[in-house]
């Protein structure tokens, strides 16, 4: 077989379905990680910042059903946990514990996320 003869397909995510969110005040949620953090032997937490929202999301795991439903093209996510921080900060540092944010708002569907988890939030100031 010839590299050229190779057929690359590019084929995005067609859904994304979440089955639960929970929002938390951004410093009481930063609080909690940090405790997290110390007793999980100081490692360092990382999560997700995207126009204005941090989120951590948490996936099933890949049982036969779950593939199948990826194959079509549909995330589930059992939860995102998500708080509302409209400055991106690379670290902060809470209780002593730092926590590590990575600016993903490169990622379309995680932009199209953090739109509808603003229209969610009890947090968010509504314009």
């Amino acid at each position: 077989m010839n590299v050229s003869d190779v057929e690359i397909i590019i084929e995005p995510w067609k859904k994304l379905i979440i089955h639960e969110i929970i929002e938390y005040n951004f410093d009481d949620w930063a609080t909690q990680i940090a405790f997290s953090s110390k007793t999980a032997g100081g490692v360092i937490p990382t999560i997700n910042w995207v126009n204005g929202i941090v989120f951590q999301s948490f996936n099933f795991p890949d049982t036969n059903s779950v593939i199948d439903e990826k194959m079509k093209g549909v995330l589930h996510w059992s939860s995102v946990m998500f708080a509302v921080k409209e400055k991106f900060e690379k670290q902060i540092i809470k209780d002593n514990a730092t926590i590590n944010l990575v600016d993903v708002s490169v990622n379309q569907i995680f932009q199209e996320l953090a739109e509808k988890l603003k229209a969610h939030s009890k947090y968010q100031k509504k314009h």
